[in-house]
């Protein structure tokens, strides 16, 4: 991770003004979000606005700021069409229909994360190794600078020879590229100096001032907010006051047909909205060097996206590049969060015609320093001095956040990276092997027994050439789930069906209750020692 953020003592004045700067940062993102899910930019500025502000004063990491995130907007494109058609299909057909299904997959969605807060699921992200952290960001760092590419370009509608309307890009030429590409490196170029000659204001919110009232007084024919949001659709930034969607209970049949039907998108959602939520807390618990509430914080944005469902917008998280620009502007309180959600609802209330004169080459600079400063470029440099599982686990976290989507990639990494410790450890397993003058060969364990290193556990024993007496001493193992309990139940029965004793010594007491309850007749193999070590195993009943 880069060392960019600067340790910052929590203040109204920073957090204000990272506030005002992550605001506007927030709304081209939101609306190409928006544009991806076919949903009006309103509705997912609205619901950026509700999850923004309720994530800030509930969450449990202040200087998180959470809005319509991509990652979630994806996962209702599929949705809003087939909630389309199956609208078409009712009796007394219903328009747009898809847009009440998305609303109550939102409500749903934002019930399940509070769920997870209830179980105290959030504790769980802290079992998400480095490398799939170090994944998870560049491979979002990778995702956020290709959509920031993609707003090198025009949007322009086709009507396919079967009515259906959609949106290719036109990529920008000649002076308007040349044009625009100087005003981005002129935002990156403020962005980069200021902080070296004051830090009394935000870097951010200054390039992109400058940058404005460049294009403003000189009068540069440069795509704007405004032309952004139109060539996409919509009717601009103007908007009202998010109030209760009355229609979504006139419309939605509520049914086990329509319960159906959402709850797979609801739970995909919710899953990838804490995964990307938790992470970035992560990420911020690392910059600041606190910790944050991981539980709270599922509740916050579970309470956050089912308020923006029932007030008519769309499902949200935690976004990382925008809380990078909030950290890196000296955000560090609620107040940020708070002010980012005042200010989104200002501009759509009050200021639209000003926001919307903004040049997107001023944010997609802003955008592009965020990436260079949130990739973690000390990956390059550590990844023939790490193990290679976790190289391997750290590039393929990057590519399929990339290729596919957060959640997976987070699975996938989490996954890899279980197997990878299971094999080592199964490795490490060992057997101390001496003969006692009685004649009694003892086998002396040494190293994790779990369902990983049965197979090389049961290789130790030479039971048809070991002398009728066998000790095995667990003194320096740990017996650690029910596949072990299972080995050694074998164990002791395969030396008993070759005619010899066994003695099992140092086993825990949770160890010796279990054997025995499976087969009472282990009680005179297995022998108590007054110091037998003390440890739990993840079984509780043997068959």
């Amino acid at each position: 991770m880069t060392e960019f953020v600067r340790k910052i003592v929590p203040n109204a004045k920073d957090d204000v003004l990272a506030g005002i700067t992550v605001s506007l940062a927030m709304i081209p993102e939101v609306v190409a979000f928006a544009f991806v899910a076919q949903i009006d930019p309103l509705v997912a500025l609205s619901g950026a606005f509700i999850i923004g502000l309720i994530a800030a004063v509930f969450g449990g990491r202040p200087g998180l700021i959470s809005g319509a995130a991509g990652a979630v907007a994806v996962i209702f494109v599929h949705l809003i069409s087939e909630g389309h058609a199956r609208g078409l299909a009712f009796e007394t057909p219903i328009e747009n229909m898809g847009y009440y299904y998305l609303l109550a997959t939102v409500i749903l969605m934002g019930i399940i994360q509070i769920g997870a807060g209830v179980l105290k699921l959030g504790r769980f992200v802290r079992l998400i190794p480095h490398p799939v952290m170090m994944g998870f960001v560049n491979g979002l760092a990778i995702v956020i600078f290709i959509a920031q590419v993609k707003m090198f370009s025009h949007k322009q509608l086709e009507v396919a020879a079967d009515g259906v309307k959609k949106y290719i890009n036109i990529p920008m030429e000649g002076s308007e590229l040349y044009t625009t590409l100087a005003l981005v490196l002129l935002t990156m170029g403020i962005v980069w100096l200021l902080p070296k000659l004051t830090t009394k204001i935000p870097a951010a919110l200054t390039a992109i001032l400058v940058t404005t009232g460049v294009v403003i007084f000189a009068k540069l024919n440069v795509s704007t907010v405004g032309s952004y949001i139109r060539e996409g659709g919509g009717d601009g930034l103007s908007g009202e006051l998010p109030t209760p969607n009355l229609e979504l209970w006139e419309y939605l049949p509520f049914t086990a047909d329509t319960f159906s039907f959402i709850l797979p998108y609801a739970f995909l959602a919710a899953s990838v909205g804490l995964i990307e939520s938790l992470m970035t807390m992560n990420l911020v618990d690392e910059l600041t060097e606190s910790r944050g509430n991981g539980n709270r914080e599922c509740m916050a944005q579970g309470l956050g996206n089912m308020m923006s469902g029932l007030f008519g917008g769309t499902g949200g998280c935690g976004m990382i590049g925008q809380t990078v620009i909030n950290i890196n502007a000296g955000g560090r309180g609620r107040l940020s969060g708070i002010m980012m959600a005042l200010t989104l609802l200002t501009f759509i209330l009050f200021t639209d015609q000003y926001i919307e004169q903004v040049p997107i080459a001023a944010l997609v600079g802003v955008m592009f320093m965020m990436v260079i400063e949130t990739f973690a470029w000390s990956s390059f440099r550590i990844l023939r001095k790490i193990p290679k599982s976790d190289a391997a686990v750290l590039i393929i976290v990057s590519a399929v956040t990339v290729v596919y989507d957060l959640a997976i990639a987070v699975f996938v990494g989490v996954i890899i990276s279980a197997l990878v410790f299971a094999w080592e450890n199964a490795k490490r397993i060992r057997a101390r092997k001496h003969i006692k003058e009685d004649g009694t060969k003892v086998y002396e364990i040494w190293g994790p027994l779990f369902f990983g290193s049965i197979q090389d556990f049961n290789g130790k024993f030479d039971i048809k050439n070991d002398p009728d007496m066998v000790e095995i001493d667990f003194m320096e193992s740990r017996v650690t789930d029910h596949s072990a309990l299972e080995a050694i139940f074998n164990l002791v029965g395969k030396y008993e069906d070759a005619g010899k004793q066994v003695r099992i010594k140092h086993l825990s007491e949770e160890c010796q209750a279990l054997m025995i309850k499976a087969s009472p007749k282990l009680a005179g193999v297995i022998e108590p020692n007054v110091d037998d070590p003390r440890y739990h195993v993840m079984a509780k009943v043997m068959k």
